[in-house]
Protein backbone atom coordinates (compact mmCIF):
# COMPACT_ATOMS: atom_id res chain seq x y z
CA UNK A 1 0.00 0.00 0.00
CA UNK A 2 1.03 3.66 -0.41
CA UNK A 3 1.69 5.66 2.75
CA UNK A 4 3.31 8.90 3.91
CA UNK A 5 6.27 8.02 6.13
CA UNK A 6 9.32 9.51 7.80
CA UNK A 7 12.29 8.04 9.65
CA UNK A 8 13.72 11.27 11.09
CA UNK A 9 12.21 14.34 12.77
CA UNK A 10 12.25 17.54 10.78
CA UNK A 11 10.24 19.88 8.52
CA UNK A 12 7.41 18.55 6.32
CA UNK A 13 9.95 17.85 3.59
CA UNK A 14 11.11 14.75 5.54
CA UNK A 15 7.77 13.11 4.71
CA UNK A 16 7.91 10.63 1.81
CA UNK A 17 5.39 8.62 -0.17
CA UNK A 18 6.46 4.97 0.07
CA UNK A 19 5.20 1.42 -0.34
CA UNK A 20 4.43 -0.24 3.00
CA UNK A 21 3.00 -3.62 4.01
CA UNK A 22 -0.74 -3.55 4.70
CA UNK A 23 -1.28 -3.61 8.48
CA UNK A 24 -3.13 -6.39 10.30
CA UNK A 25 -5.65 -5.51 13.03
CA UNK A 26 -4.88 -6.72 16.53
CA UNK A 27 -7.19 -7.26 19.48
CA UNK A 28 -9.72 -4.43 19.73
CA UNK A 29 -8.69 -2.99 16.35
CA UNK A 30 -10.20 -2.76 12.89
CA UNK A 31 -8.58 -2.46 9.47
CA UNK A 32 -9.86 0.53 7.51
CA UNK A 33 -9.66 1.34 3.83
CA UNK A 34 -8.91 5.05 4.23
CA UNK A 35 -10.78 7.37 1.86
CA UNK A 36 -9.78 10.70 3.41
CA UNK A 37 -7.66 12.02 6.28
CA UNK A 38 -7.54 15.34 8.10
CA UNK A 39 -4.60 17.68 8.66
CA UNK A 40 -4.17 19.36 12.05
CA UNK A 41 -1.25 20.96 13.98
CA UNK A 42 -0.58 17.67 15.77
CA UNK A 43 0.71 16.26 12.47
CA UNK A 44 3.32 19.01 12.29
CA UNK A 45 4.36 18.50 15.93
CA UNK A 46 4.80 14.75 15.44
CA UNK A 47 6.69 15.27 12.18
CA UNK A 48 9.04 17.82 13.73
CA UNK A 49 9.28 16.10 17.11
CA UNK A 50 8.66 19.51 18.66
CA UNK A 51 8.31 20.50 21.41
CA UNK A 52 10.61 17.88 22.94
CA UNK A 53 7.86 16.99 25.42
CA UNK A 54 6.21 15.06 22.56
CA UNK A 55 9.22 12.75 22.26
CA UNK A 56 9.16 12.07 26.01
CA UNK A 57 5.46 11.12 25.76
CA UNK A 58 6.35 7.90 23.94
CA UNK A 59 6.54 8.99 20.29
CA UNK A 60 10.29 8.31 20.07
CA UNK A 61 13.21 10.16 21.63
CA UNK A 62 15.63 10.21 18.68
CA UNK A 63 13.40 9.13 15.80
CA UNK A 64 9.65 8.65 15.29
CA UNK A 65 8.39 5.39 16.75
CA UNK A 66 5.53 5.23 14.23
CA UNK A 67 6.74 5.84 10.68
CA UNK A 68 3.34 6.60 9.11
CA UNK A 69 1.85 10.01 9.93
CA UNK A 70 -1.75 11.19 10.17
CA UNK A 71 -4.48 10.99 12.83
CA UNK A 72 -7.92 11.93 11.50
CA UNK A 73 -9.53 9.50 9.08
CA UNK A 74 -12.74 8.47 7.37
CA UNK A 75 -13.18 5.24 5.48
CA UNK A 76 -14.70 1.78 5.33
CA UNK A 77 -14.04 -1.16 7.66
CA UNK A 78 -12.32 -3.97 5.78
CA UNK A 79 -11.71 -6.42 8.64
CA UNK A 80 -12.07 -6.59 12.41
CA UNK A 81 -9.64 -8.00 14.95
CA UNK A 82 -10.43 -10.14 17.99
CA UNK A 83 -12.79 -8.71 20.62
CA UNK A 84 -14.43 -6.20 18.25
CA UNK A 85 -18.23 -6.45 18.32
CA UNK A 86 -19.47 -2.88 17.77
CA UNK A 87 -18.20 -2.59 14.18
CA UNK A 88 -18.23 -4.95 11.21
CA UNK A 89 -16.77 -5.09 7.67
CA UNK A 90 -18.51 -2.65 5.35
CA UNK A 91 -19.26 -0.03 8.01
CA UNK A 92 -18.44 3.54 7.01
CA UNK A 93 -16.59 5.09 9.94
CA UNK A 94 -14.64 8.13 11.09
CA UNK A 95 -12.27 8.74 13.97
CA UNK A 96 -8.54 8.61 14.73
CA UNK A 97 -5.57 6.30 14.54
CA UNK A 98 -1.79 6.45 14.29
CA UNK A 99 -0.98 6.46 10.59
CA UNK A 100 -4.01 7.66 8.60
CA UNK A 101 -1.95 8.97 5.65
CA UNK A 102 -2.10 5.58 4.00
CA UNK A 103 -4.38 3.50 1.83
CA UNK A 104 -5.06 1.21 4.82
CA UNK A 105 -4.77 1.83 8.55
CA UNK A 106 -5.51 0.00 11.79
CA UNK A 107 -7.45 1.87 14.46
CA UNK A 108 -8.79 1.06 17.89
CA UNK A 109 -12.49 0.38 17.61
CA UNK A 110 -13.08 2.64 20.63
CA UNK A 111 -11.70 5.57 18.60
CA UNK A 112 -14.20 5.14 15.77
CA UNK A 113 -17.88 5.87 15.17
CA UNK A 114 -20.14 5.39 12.19
CA UNK A 115 -19.79 8.22 9.70
CA UNK A 116 -22.58 10.83 9.73
CA UNK A 117 -24.98 9.95 6.93
CA UNK A 118 -25.03 13.49 5.54
CA UNK A 119 -21.25 13.86 5.20
CA UNK A 120 -18.90 12.69 2.48
CA UNK A 121 -15.74 10.84 3.51
CA UNK A 122 -13.81 14.04 2.84
CA UNK A 123 -16.05 16.10 5.13
CA UNK A 124 -16.04 13.42 7.84
CA UNK A 125 -12.23 13.28 7.88
CA UNK A 126 -12.17 16.98 8.82
CA UNK A 127 -14.12 16.36 12.03
CA UNK A 128 -12.51 14.07 14.66
CA UNK A 129 -9.49 15.79 16.23
CA UNK A 130 -10.62 19.40 15.83
CA UNK A 131 -14.32 18.92 16.60
CA UNK A 132 -13.77 16.62 19.59
CA UNK A 133 -11.25 19.14 20.95
CA UNK A 134 -13.86 21.88 20.54
CA UNK A 135 -16.54 19.73 22.17
CA UNK A 136 -14.38 18.93 25.19
CA UNK A 137 -13.41 22.61 25.51
CA UNK A 138 -17.00 23.88 25.34
CA UNK A 139 -18.83 21.15 27.25
CA UNK A 140 -16.27 19.71 29.68
CA UNK A 141 -13.56 22.27 30.43
CA UNK A 142 -15.82 25.25 29.75
CA UNK A 143 -19.00 23.88 31.38
CA UNK A 144 -21.01 26.06 29.02
CA UNK A 145 -24.65 26.76 29.88
CA UNK A 146 -27.41 28.15 27.68
CA UNK A 147 -27.60 31.93 27.71
CA UNK A 148 -23.94 32.51 28.51
CA UNK A 149 -21.69 34.79 26.45
CA UNK A 150 -18.73 33.10 24.74
CA UNK A 151 -15.65 34.54 23.06
CA UNK A 152 -13.87 32.24 20.58
CA UNK A 153 -10.39 33.45 19.64
CA UNK A 154 -9.21 31.89 16.40
CA UNK A 155 -12.80 31.34 15.31
CA UNK A 156 -11.94 30.80 11.64
CA UNK A 157 -9.53 27.92 12.21
CA UNK A 158 -9.93 24.17 12.46
CA UNK A 159 -10.92 23.95 16.11
CA UNK A 160 -12.33 27.47 16.27
CA UNK A 161 -15.03 27.10 13.62
CA UNK A 162 -16.29 23.95 15.35
CA UNK A 163 -16.22 25.73 18.74
CA UNK A 164 -18.44 28.52 17.36
CA UNK A 165 -21.00 26.02 16.08
CA UNK A 166 -21.00 23.90 19.23
CA UNK A 167 -21.33 26.93 21.53
CA UNK A 168 -24.33 28.03 19.48
CA UNK A 169 -25.79 24.52 19.65
CA UNK A 170 -25.48 24.68 23.46
CA UNK A 171 -27.48 27.93 23.45
CA UNK A 172 -24.77 30.55 23.93
CA UNK A 173 -24.32 34.04 22.48
CA UNK A 174 -21.07 33.69 20.51
CA UNK A 175 -18.51 36.28 19.48
CA UNK A 176 -15.78 35.11 17.12
CA UNK A 177 -12.34 36.68 16.80
CA UNK A 178 -10.55 36.26 13.47
CA UNK A 179 -8.74 38.04 10.66
CA UNK A 180 -10.49 40.13 8.02
CA UNK A 181 -10.17 37.30 5.50
CA UNK A 182 -12.05 34.85 7.74
CA UNK A 183 -14.87 37.14 8.95
CA UNK A 184 -17.43 35.90 6.42
CA UNK A 185 -16.67 32.28 7.31
CA UNK A 186 -17.14 32.93 11.02
CA UNK A 187 -20.47 34.64 10.38
CA UNK A 188 -21.55 31.77 8.13
CA UNK A 189 -21.04 29.18 10.89
CA UNK A 190 -23.30 31.10 13.26
CA UNK A 191 -21.33 33.68 15.25
CA UNK A 192 -23.61 36.41 16.62
CA UNK A 193 -20.77 38.93 16.47
CA UNK A 194 -17.39 38.97 14.73
CA UNK A 195 -14.34 40.94 15.89
CA UNK A 196 -11.53 41.55 13.41
CA UNK A 197 -8.38 41.38 15.52
CA UNK A 198 -6.47 43.54 13.02
CA UNK A 199 -8.79 46.44 13.85
CA UNK A 200 -10.00 45.82 17.38
CA UNK A 201 -8.74 44.22 20.60
CA UNK A 202 -11.34 41.75 21.88
CA UNK A 203 -9.54 41.44 25.22
CA UNK A 204 -9.22 45.14 26.14
CA UNK A 205 -11.69 44.70 29.01
CA UNK A 206 -14.54 46.73 27.54
CA UNK A 207 -16.58 43.54 27.02
CA UNK A 208 -16.76 40.60 29.41
CA UNK A 209 -17.58 36.97 28.65
CA UNK A 210 -18.62 33.97 30.74
CA UNK A 211 -16.35 31.71 28.68
CA UNK A 212 -13.26 32.54 26.62
CA UNK A 213 -11.86 29.84 24.33
CA UNK A 214 -8.38 30.68 23.07
CA UNK A 215 -7.43 28.53 20.08
CA UNK A 216 -4.87 30.99 18.69
CA UNK A 217 -2.18 30.47 21.31
CA UNK A 218 -0.37 33.80 21.50
CA UNK A 219 -2.07 36.09 24.05
CA UNK A 220 -0.73 36.37 27.61
CA UNK A 221 -2.91 35.18 30.49
CA UNK A 222 -3.31 38.67 31.93
CA UNK A 223 -4.78 39.87 28.64
CA UNK A 224 -7.16 36.93 28.30
CA UNK A 225 -8.41 37.35 31.88
CA UNK A 226 -9.43 40.94 31.14
CA UNK A 227 -12.10 39.55 28.81
CA UNK A 228 -13.62 37.33 31.54
CA UNK A 229 -16.38 38.10 34.00
CA UNK A 230 -15.18 37.86 37.65
CA UNK A 231 -16.37 34.24 37.79
CA UNK A 232 -15.79 33.41 34.11
CA UNK A 233 -13.89 30.48 32.62
CA UNK A 234 -10.86 30.56 30.34
CA UNK A 235 -9.95 27.48 28.29
CA UNK A 236 -6.62 27.54 26.45
CA UNK A 237 -6.58 25.05 23.60
CA UNK A 238 -3.15 23.97 22.40
CA UNK A 239 -0.61 26.62 21.52
CA UNK A 240 2.03 27.07 18.84
CA UNK A 241 4.37 29.45 20.66
CA UNK A 242 6.84 28.86 23.46
CA UNK A 243 10.19 27.14 23.90
CA UNK A 244 11.58 23.93 22.45
CA UNK A 245 10.85 21.87 25.55
CA UNK A 246 7.13 22.36 26.29
CA UNK A 247 6.08 24.77 23.53
CA UNK A 248 2.81 26.63 24.00
CA UNK A 249 1.87 24.41 26.94
CA UNK A 250 3.56 26.85 29.31
CA UNK A 251 0.47 29.09 29.34
CA UNK A 252 -1.71 26.12 30.25
CA UNK A 253 0.56 25.15 33.12
CA UNK A 254 0.55 28.71 34.43
CA UNK A 255 -3.23 28.85 34.12
CA UNK A 256 -3.63 25.69 36.21
CA UNK A 257 -1.26 27.03 38.87
CA UNK A 258 -3.00 30.41 39.01
CA UNK A 259 -6.60 29.16 38.98
CA UNK A 260 -6.90 28.17 42.69
CA UNK A 261 -6.01 31.74 43.69
CA UNK A 262 -8.54 33.40 41.39
CA UNK A 263 -12.30 33.66 41.25
CA UNK A 264 -11.98 32.86 37.56
CA UNK A 265 -11.61 29.26 36.32
CA UNK A 266 -8.44 28.95 34.24
CA UNK A 267 -8.07 25.72 32.30
CA UNK A 268 -5.87 24.21 29.62
CA UNK A 269 -6.71 21.56 27.04
CA UNK A 270 -3.40 20.24 25.72
CA UNK A 271 -4.19 16.59 24.99
CA UNK A 272 -7.48 15.53 23.45
CA UNK A 273 -8.70 12.08 24.56
CA UNK A 274 -10.96 10.81 21.80
CA UNK A 275 -13.62 8.16 22.43
CA UNK A 276 -16.40 7.01 20.16
CA UNK A 277 -18.98 8.45 22.59
CA UNK A 278 -17.81 11.99 21.78
CA UNK A 279 -17.91 11.23 18.06
CA UNK A 280 -21.47 9.97 18.47
CA UNK A 281 -22.45 13.26 20.14
CA UNK A 282 -20.94 15.11 17.20
CA UNK A 283 -22.78 12.85 14.76
CA UNK A 284 -26.08 13.90 16.34
CA UNK A 285 -25.21 17.60 15.93
CA UNK A 286 -23.98 17.04 12.35
CA UNK A 287 -27.00 15.05 11.22
CA UNK A 288 -29.28 17.66 12.83
CA UNK A 289 -27.54 20.39 10.82
CA UNK A 290 -26.11 22.20 13.87
CA UNK A 291 -22.47 21.45 12.99
CA UNK A 292 -20.91 21.36 9.52
CA UNK A 293 -17.19 21.05 8.75
CA UNK A 294 -15.73 23.75 6.50
CA UNK A 295 -12.98 22.57 4.15
CA UNK A 296 -10.45 25.07 2.81
CA UNK A 297 -8.43 22.78 0.53
CA UNK A 298 -8.01 19.12 -0.38
CA UNK A 299 -4.69 17.52 -1.32
CA UNK A 300 -3.77 14.15 -2.85
CA UNK A 301 -1.80 11.76 -0.65
CA UNK A 302 1.51 12.54 -2.35
CA UNK A 303 1.15 16.23 -1.48
CA UNK A 304 0.89 15.87 2.31
CA UNK A 305 4.13 17.88 2.85
CA UNK A 306 2.58 20.82 0.98
CA UNK A 307 -0.63 20.46 2.99
CA UNK A 308 1.26 20.63 6.30
CA UNK A 309 3.27 23.63 5.08
CA UNK A 310 0.05 25.45 4.17
CA UNK A 311 -1.50 24.63 7.54
CA UNK A 312 1.44 26.08 9.46
CA UNK A 313 1.28 29.34 7.50
CA UNK A 314 -1.80 30.10 9.60
CA UNK A 315 -4.16 31.15 6.82
CA UNK A 316 -6.40 28.07 6.68
CA UNK A 317 -10.15 28.75 6.68
CA UNK A 318 -11.61 25.77 8.52
CA UNK A 319 -9.86 22.49 7.73
CA UNK A 320 -7.52 20.83 5.25
CA UNK A 321 -8.06 17.23 4.17
CA UNK A 322 -6.13 14.62 2.23
CA UNK A 323 -7.95 12.50 -0.36
CA UNK A 324 -6.74 8.91 -0.58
Amino acid sequence: MKAITHTTYGPPSVLRLEDMPQPVPGSGEVLIRVHAAGVDPGVWHLTAGMPYLIRAMGFGLRAPKDRVRGQDLAGRVEAVGPDVTRLRPGDEVYGTCEGSYAEYACAKADNLARKPANLTFEQAAAVPVSAVTALQAVRDAGRLRAGQRVLVIGAGGGTGHFAVQLAKAFGAHVTGVCSTAKADLVRSVGADEVIDYTREDATDGTRRYDLVLDTAGNRPLSQLRRALTPSGTLVIIGGENGGKWIGGNDRQLRALLMSPFSGQRLRGLAVMNLHHSDLEVLTEFIEAGSVTPVIDRSYPLADVPEAVDYLMEGHVRGKIVVQI
